[in-house]
């Protein structure tokens, strides 16, 4: 059966349905009314035939024949069947309410069974053919025109045209709200994980829900709330997506470890996400809490980076490049140790680096980076001078200012140590939250 041509937009008015020369006018119209009389006798035969024969005909049917839902297409058929038939010389409407509910409730049913729609469709198809050649060599034989037969064949065709609409339809619409259930279910699921503290029991439950296999590694990954819909999308192909506000959280499958990374990379190329580290289920909110820490330190660089940029196009279209790499938070978790308390890694900052409170602003962010250039060669100037891109004098110049400010603090490997935590988290943008 060909598919009705699509509609073509027209700037022209629509004629109203009625009109003279314009009117619709259903092929059974044109049926003699009383053809289902003529045809009474051998109406139940045919009836007969559909029922035996269509679930023979279409596999999917053959094991419903007995059961509940086998019934459903029974009434169905027997349905459709007797609303055709009180169509002849009318301009009823193809279904009336009862039947089109029925129809309706076929189409959501085989959703419901986890069938496509090619059973259901095929039935119909099948039926019809039966029907018009029953119907049609009967007319022959009562010796009825061929316009007759015509008629009956256009009107068994459209007849099955709009059963066809109806439930396909319904079994859209079924699938579109089971796909809504479904991500209710899923984003469930990963709140649970990520919340923590939920029983296994009903971690399992939620998974079989969303038919999901509970991965014996997970991880976190997190963006930002205005991620785009392609990486929304490829992250639910991977795992569990869960939208709030302020970011986008996934709980993913993680694979072992290079595995894990070059599936991450490509996955989250291009985007500004944070990978946390790779956990057992339970553990899930903590690989969520590495996870978004580093994600706030992260937006915190992008943002001085950007405010620092402004008017220098080239800094600003480098910031914007960096924004868009992805990270693994297994490679950054002495940053995540030193975002874990930023009030306590400020206040540690504000004490040991308050000798440089004498000196201008200026002065105190170039004295900050060579100290922590001296702290980090362990004061091996060549390679501190290298890093600074200076002359070595100026770094015998500078340090020299170190240890006047300083003092013996630069002497005493606990101060040391504080010095250098205070200054790694000031370059790193850890502050605490506005």
């Amino acid at each position: 059966m060909n598919d009705p041509a699509p509609s073509v937009p027209s700037s022209d008015p629509v004629p109203e349905r009625g009109s003279e020369d314009t009117a619709w006018r259903p092929p059974w119209q044109s049926l003699p009314a009383d053809l289902p009389e003529k045809l009474g006798p051998v109406l139940p035969g045919i009836l007969l035939r559909m029922i035996q024969t269509v679930p023979d005909e279409i596999p999917a049917y053959a094991k419903a024949r007995d059961g509940r839902y086998g019934k459903n297409i029974t009434l169905g058929v027997e349905t459709a069947f007797e609303q055709l038939m009180r169509l002849p010389g009318t301009d009823l409407p193809a279904l009336s309410s009862e039947s089109r509910a029925l129809m309706a409730n076929l189409g959501a049913g085989e959703f419901r069974e986890g069938r496509s729609m090619d059973a259901l469709l095929g039935a119909y198809r099948a039926s019809a053919r039966i029907v018009f050649r029953e119907m049609s060599a009967e007319c022959a034989r009562l010796g009825m025109d061929l316009s007759v037969v015509i008629d009956l064949g256009e009107s068994i065709w459209a007849y099955i045209d709009e059963l066809s609409s109806v439930s396909a339809q319904a079994y859209a619409e079924a699938q579109s709200a089971q796909a809504g259930v479904q991500e209710l279910h899923r984003a469930a699921l990963a709140a649970a994980l990520i919340g923590g503290g939920s029983e296994e029991k009903e971690v399992q439950r939620l998974a079989a829900l969303v038919d999901w296999r509970l991965p014996s590694r997970l991880a976190v990954v997190v963006l930002p709330a205005d991620a785009g819909r392609a990486v929304r999308e490829r992250l639910g192909r991977a795992g569990l997506v869960l939208e709030r506000d302020t970011e986008v959280l996934a709980v993913i499958d993680a694979l072992p470890a290079r595995e894990h990374r070059a599936r991450m990379l490509r996955l989250l190329a291009g985007t500004a996400a944070v990978v946390g580290p790779t956990v057992d289920w339970p553990l899930v909110s903590h690989s969520y809490r590495v996870a978004r820490t580093l994600a706030l330190q992260e937006a915190a660089v992008r943002r001085s980076r950007a405010g620092a940029a402004v008017g220098e196009a080239a800094e600003l279209d480098a910031g914007a490049e960096d924004a868009g790499m992805p990270i693994l938070a297994e490679d950054h978790l002495a940053r995540v140790v030193l975002g874990a308390e930023p009030s306590v890694v400020e206040e540690l900052a504000e004490r040991v680096l308050a000798p440089l409170q004498e000196v201008s602003e200026a002065k105190r962010a170039v004295l900050e980076q060579t100290l922590l250039c001296w702290l980090t060669h362990w004061g091996q100037r060549a390679r501190i001078a290298a890093e600074l891109s200076v002359h070595p004098q100026t770094v015998g110049y500078r340090v020299g200012r170190l240890r006047e400010l300083f003092g013996a603090a630069l002497e005493n490997p606990d101060a040391r140590f504080d010095l250098e935590i205070a200054l790694r988290a000031r370059r790193e943008g850890v502050r605490p939250a506005a």
